[in-house]
């Protein structure tokens, strides 16, 4: 969660959302992604997405399976599809995200027992330093408006 966090604030710097994502597999990186849509005006450029395109060109396969997810933020609901899709093992999420959040929170798409596959999943994380970045973020952003 440590690198998930390294590269939310790299997001931030780049005036995207601070959202870091790693996977691993038998406690070795095999992906990592950042928010990068705004970058490169795409919005499936989710840090969840960049991690698991990563991580299964690493593998040589869409299937990761007995690999972890490590987000600062909890998924939104393309993300989550991507995670039930990609059949990974364990979700470990930092900050629920009550406005998108599909990990619980406001929709269920990884918990729910009408998919194919369920991953475990863990929220708590580092929490409030997941936290504290996104709050801080939109309240640089909210400033930034009032003074334009």
């Amino acid at each position: 969660m440590e690198l998930a966090l390294s590269l939310a604030g790299e997001a931030s710097l780049c005036g995207e959302i601070p959202v870091g994502a790693v996977v691993a597999k038998d406690g070795a990186v095999i992906g990592k992604g950042r928010n990068r849509n705004r970058e490169l005006n795409d919005p499936t450029m989710h840090a969840e997405i960049i991690a698991i395109r990563e991580a299964a060109a690493f593998l040589h396969n869409e299937r990761l399976i007995n690999c972890v997810l490590y987000v600062t933020k909890e998924p939104c609901a393309m993300c989550a599809g991507a995670i039930v899709h990609s059949r990974i093992a364990r979700l470990v999420i930092g900050a629920e995200d009550v406005k998108y959040g599909a990990c619980g929170t406001v929709f269920d798409v990884c918990g729910s027992a009408r998919m194919n596959h369920l991953p475990e999943i863990s929220f708590g994380l580092l929490r409030e330093r997941s936290s504290s970045m996104l709050r801080d973020f939109f309240q640089g952003r909210r400033a930034l408006k009032k003074e334009g």
